[in-house]
């Protein structure tokens, strides 16, 4: 932990957190934030003792997007290299979390916006608190979606829908994001914590390896055929079918017991 600014990395129970943490600005990127994100999703991805990753924010927001006064800062002196720079920290973390092989859970404790809209979309799964809104605020600072905001969300909603969220820069309620695919449940605010952590101990009990090949075949669909895919789902059946964790998940269902996967 004492490798981090900006963040708070614990692990427990199988779980590994990652909580940003600056809630006097609402958990705004800046700094080495963007690149604490990525370097703590690469951490647990290589520790055995995490094997589900939960991402959350302190205090009453998840993200709200980049700090407004030091883009003002980079605006005012033109200063387009490093204005890049934050933008290639942000596809550095999105790409992190989506190679790593561990799911990744988005706990919305509050406002998800512009980045931290997209930071959310690049998780696995999202948990929202009937209090988090999310939303794609760039063009309100004349700006355009990045984080993969353009990708994650076509693939959610639909095309149109992306386009109106994108157009509108509305924060859409937990509810609407629910009823419109951005977020798979919300729950009352009081409760995100714990069914956040009931979501990542199922998470943690499943056969790491086939979650992790699960995961790598459902994003390869999206440039993939049907042929493919299925040649991609036997290569990943033979692997977990010569897994220690398959004879263990079978041996568990004939005699009628939790199956105990221990990631081999």
């Amino acid at each position: 932990m004492s490798r981090y600014e900006s963040v708070i990395v614990e692990i427990a129970e199988g779980i590994g957190t990652i909580t940003l943490n600056r809630p006097e600005k609402l958990n705004a990127f800046a700094g080495r934030m963007r690149q604490e994100i990525a370097q703590a999703v690469r951490a647990m991805a290589e520790d055995a003792a995490a094997r589900v990753i939960v991402i959350t924010g302190a205090g009453r927001a998840f993200c709200a997007g980049a700090d407004i006064g030091y883009m003002q800062e980079l605006t005012e002196r033109n200063d387009v290299d490093g204005f890049r720079a934050l933008v290639e920290a942000g596809r550095e973390v999105v790409t992190t979390i989506r190679a790593t092989a561990k799911p990744v859970v988005a706990s919305l404790n509050g406002p998800a916006a512009g980045g931290g809209a997209n930071l959310a979309l690049s998780c696995d799964l999202r948990i929202a608190s009937d209090k988090a809104t999310i939303g794609q605020t760039f063009n309100r600072i004349g700006l355009h979606p990045d984080w993969g905001g353009t990708f994650f969300l076509p693939r959610l909603v639909g095309v149109a829908k992306a386009l109106e969220l994108i157009f509108s820069a509305e924060m859409v309620p937990a509810e609407e994001a629910l009823r419109i695919g951005l977020v798979n449940r919300v729950v009352p605010h009081e409760r995100l914590a714990a069914e956040t952590h009931a979501v990542a101990v199922m998470l943690a009990a499943k056969p790491p390896l086939g979650l992790a090949l699960a995961k790598r075949a459902v994003y390869a669909s999206d440039a993939a055929g049907l042929s493919e895919m299925l040649d991609v789902e036997l290569e990943h059946q033979l692997a977990c079918f010569q897994s220690e964790d398959a004879r263990e998940g079978l041996h568990a269902f004939l005699e009628k017991r939790a199956p105990r996967f221990r990631g081999r």
